[in-house]
């Protein structure tokens, strides 16, 4: 039965708001993890319907073995939907299988009322903006060439061209280097290079963050990724580096950081170091860390600037007012603390002379951080940034914001300049002898619906 637990505990994570169905389900076991994937995704696709069989079944009332909603669901739905509960014999499973005939009954007046034969018929609709999103593939650059990649799936079959004009087309992205676009019906689970860690299926935005921290590739280069499961970002920075230099990759939460040393495995990061720590206890003034000159904050936000095509599935209604603006407040709360302490890199002290006095300085060696959400909100975004600005850290160590022109200069969507005080600046964080830059990059969706798939926003700090 853990099988059976393992997916409605994803179903109660979901319900917390604790990510997104694939962030959620990256955590899983892989030993069973497309098993248990694929319940929770077919679940979902049929809750409204199984639930309204559970409460008029009264399933719950009558069988105390079964202790939630969601266990009930995955349950049911394999007693209706997929050929019996797959599960050796235990009073969990007597339960549920008690009270088959009700179920079959219930189920049944549901398609009568609703005018339906199939059960697929009862199924929820998918997403028509998932649908204009192209399957985006990122080249592990590790292990293989984008030039290789492109003659291996043109021997494959597919051809250079627009990936929606047909299902074997793929196309180059405009905007980040090694990341191809496949029609969206192309299914790469069990391609031989992604099981190699060859390619890896990464969305656009989430490419952003890396290619703005554009990491040195030196082998004397120190990197930090704050909140790296499961491992997409991290492999993306290594990948940047050339494998060089050494990348220190932190996650506090247990099994995501059993799937980021998966990840990082996979993709042959031997550069990257993956720490079992949250970012906010390690101390910036610790030795091991104090030739770090770029670090990645990709902390935990509100998901609400992602589309994607499993998330539909979840409930649409809308959270009230005040339980949103709670929530979002205690979010931007954390994503500053995690900017702040950021900036708290170690220093070297020098002695100037000026006007035959010796004066103090302190130089930071980071010289670039990137923030970047999947939110659409102000309060995890612009204002974040506006109140890492004029924290003390960052007049201490004069962080600022960077011009647009620094950061993805083809891009073109900026978000909201009014909520930002530096005028004209929306955009990334620099750091020199006499002033750094901070700077928020805000990752919106492209006008083209299907080159872009979630909006984002990033800030960054770089040595002029």
């Amino acid at each position: 039965m853990n099988f059976y637990f393992e997916a409605s505990n994803i179903l109660d994570r979901l319900d917390a708001k604790q990510g997104s169905i694939k962030g959620l389900l990256s955590t899983l076991p892989p030993k069973n993890r497309a098993r248990t994937a694929a319940l929770v995704i077919e679940t979902l696709k049929y809750k409204a319907v199984l639930s309204d069989v559970i409460t008029a079944s009264k399933l719950l009332a009558q069988e105390k073995k079964i202790t939630s909603l969601n266990l009930a669901l995955v349950l049911v739905h394999d007693v209706l939907l997929s050929g019996g509960i797959q599960a050796g014999d235990g009073p969990i499973k007597q339960a549920a299988l008690r009270h088959k005939t009700r179920l079959r009954s219930e189920l049944q007046r549901i398609k009568i009322k609703r005018g339906v034969k199939s059960d697929r018929d009862l199924a929820q609709p998918e997403d028509e903006r998932a649908v204009r999103i192209p399957r985006y593939v990122r080249v592990n650059t590790l292990l293989w060439t984008t030039d290789e990649a492109i003659r291996h799936y043109q021997k494959e079959g597919f051809q250079l061209s627009d990936p929606f004009s047909a299902e074997k087309s793929f196309s180059r992205d405009q905007h980040v280097p090694d990341l191809l676009l496949f029609n969206p019906r192309v299914q790469f689970h069990h391609d031989v290079h992604y099981k190699m860690g060859k390619i890896i299926l990464q969305d656009k935005a989430s490419c952003f963050p890396a290619i703005v921290l554009a990491p040195p590739r030196d082998d004397h280069a120190v990197v930090i990724d704050a909140t790296a499961a499961p491992g997409n970002k991290t492999s993306h920075l290594s990948a940047l580096m050339s494998g060089n230099g050494k990348l220190y990759a932190f996650e506090r939460d247990k099994k995501r950081f059993s799937t980021l040393k998966t990840m990082l495995s996979k993709a042959s990061c031997k550069n990257a170091e993956a720490i079992h720590v949250d970012f906010l206890n390690v101390d910036p003034l610790e030795p091991k860390y104090a030739n770090t000159t770029h670090i990645l904050l990709d902390p935990s936000c509100s998901g609400s600037g992602i589309v994607n095509r499993l998330d539909h599935l979840l409930d649409s209604e809308h959270e009230q007012d005040e339980e949103q603006e709670e929530r979002l407040n205690r979010l931007a709360t954390f994503q500053l603390m995690v900017i702040k302490h950021a900036m708290k890199c170690r220093s070297e002290h020098f002695c100037v002379e000026k006007s035959s006095t010796l004066i103090p300085i302190a130089v930071p060696h980071v010289r670039k951080i990137v923030y970047s959400t999947c939110s659409i909100h102000v309060v995890e975004n612009e204002r974040v940034v506006c109140a890492a600005l004029k924290s003390e850290e960052a007049e201490r160590r004069n962080f600022k914001l960077a011009s647009p022109g620094k950061v993805l200069p083809t891009w073109h969507r900026r978000g909201q300049p009014d909520e930002l005080e530096s005028s004209g600046k929306v955009c990334v964080v620099t750091h020199s002898l006499d002033k750094s830059d901070f700077t928020p990059k805000k990752r919106e969706r492209d006008e083209e619906p299907q080159s872009r798939r979630k909006k984002r926003k990033a800030g960054s700090i770089n040595k002029d």
